[in-house]
């Protein structure tokens, strides 16, 4: 491990110091893809006629891809389908681009080094089947004891709902629980939840 994982983990553990439950975000949090998921974005739009900025996708991270295609279509008046073009982004991003999932190192390392004695849950603005994937090729599902996806709340992020489930899943109150986030919509749930948070990308 390079110093530079290691002075990043060693931060994480002692801004985690105190809490009984880690909530991870998965994609850009735990899993190395938010250039994957900026790129089936992108293509799938373009098979649509529609040439968009990956930046908004940066702007957007952890919305729901629904809230995500409204905003689009809001901001390059088109008229994507939110519920197709989420289809056909989530088998593009499924079947190619999963498979080639890398760990954000100290951030695994985190939740491995913790997991048994904190209660962990992933959440996630992306599909269960997504997830689990991803967290099956991270090595991580056995150690996370709660999930909590796109639609399986009442409202995604950046409203608090994801979060709150995720500590009722738990059986933990809102404020013993942490929130490890690579995202403003994340962190705005998490705030919003009555929960401290982590930017893993600013440590």
């Amino acid at each position: 491990m390079d110093n530079n994982i290691d002075s990043k983990l060693e931060k994480l553990t002692n801004l985690s110091a105190g809490f009984k439950a880690y909530l991870y975000d998965c994609d850009g949090t735990l899993a190395d893809n938010m250039k994957a998921h900026k790129q089936t974005y992108i293509d799938v739009a373009a098979s649509k006629g529609v040439t968009m900025d990956e930046a908004i996708i940066d702007e957007l991270a952890g919305w729901p891809i629904k809230n995500v295609i409204e905003e689009i279509n809001k901001r390059y008046n088109v008229s994507l389908d939110p519920v197709e073009f989420a289809k056909q982004k989530h088998e593009l991003f499924f079947n190619t681009y999963i498979p080639q999932t890398k760990p954000i190192p100290h951030v695994v390392d985190h939740l491995k080094a913790h997991a048994g004695k904190v209660k962990i849950a992933v959440v996630s603005g992306s599909s269960r089947q997504s997830v689990t994937k991803t967290l099956d090729i991270l090595g991580l599902t056995y150690l996370v004891e709660a999930i909590v996806c796109a639609g399986e709340t009442e409202r995604g992020k950046p409203f608090a709902d994801p979060f709150l489930k995720a500590a009722e899943l738990l059986n933990i109150k809102p404020e013993d629980c942490l929130v490890f986030e690579d995202g403003n919509a994340g962190t705005q749930a998490a705030e919003a939840a009555g929960m401290k948070w982590v930017r893993i990308d600013q440590l």
